[in-house]
């Protein structure tokens, strides 16, 4: 699993207080959330059938989930998240679409063996080392039929000394303009910088090709976030 500091910047999704104002966070630190959620049904679609089983990684709070099932009113999910107040937050998010929707808590080894039609994991991946990471991706292409589309988005982004420094204050400061206190945001960086797992664009790319996604193409790209589309 992820290393001691990042456990800890997990345990606010297991705050009730916290998990009530998470759905306003996302769209604030990552640029142009709701364009991301449409490009990643789009590149699912290409090969997800009209009534795919579509499994999702991460999907504490529903935001993905609940585009992706609007957007595509055949596909049915799977939506996978640790916490359960997260979870809660999904449900609540989804409202009606929940008929098509199963949630699961826990982490990738207690989904659903498939095979899927298709995968994401967004805003999720970066929570985990390199080991644990390329495993994880690994669990989900195993999950996959042959062919089938899986979309990531995460931190990704230079990492020598000075770029990562440089970097992480762009990040904090694409928050403040977006609306977030300041001291929130140097706060959501400081914890960042201090916590989470971040590794170059190269460095995750080559993860996931070692957990044997192919056919990968960088489709997003915004100050410290990056996103893949490959095929199992």
């Amino acid at each position: 699993m992820a290393e001691d500091g990042a456990l800890d910047f997990m345990k606010g999704f297991q705050d009730a207080e916290k998990v009530a104002h998470y759905s306003d966070g996302p769209r604030r630190f990552v640029p142009g959330l709701e364009a991301v959620h449409r490009m990643t049904g789009l590149l699912l679609a290409e090969r997800v059938p009209d009534d795919g089983r579509v499994l999702v990684l991460g999907a504490g709070g529903g935001l993905e989930l609940k585009a992706l099932a609007e957007a595509h009113p055949g596909w049915t999910f799977v939506g996978v998240d640790p916490a359960a107040e997260m979870l809660a937050l999904a449900e609540r998010t989804l409202g009606p679409l929940m008929e098509r929707v199963e949630l699961v808590q826990g982490y990738i080894d207690d989904a659903p063996a498939g095979p899927f039609d298709g995968a994401t994991c967004l805003l999720t991946l970066h929570f985990l080392d390199a080991e644990e990471r390329c495993r994880t991706a690994a669990a989900i292409r195993e999950r996959l039929h042959p062919g089938a589309p899986f979309v990531a988005v995460h931190g990704s982004f230079p990492q020598e000394r000075g770029e990562r420094r440089l970097w992480l204050s762009r990040y904090a400061a694409f928050a403040v303009s977006s609306g977030v206190d300041p001291a929130l945001a140097e706060n959501a960086r400081d914890s960042v910088d201090r916590a989470v797992n971040m590794f170059t664009p190269e460095q995750d790319e080559t993860i996931l090709r070692a957990a044997g996604f192919a056919e990968l193409s960088l489709f997003y790209a915004a100050f410290t976030w990056r996103g893949w589309v490959g095929t199992a």
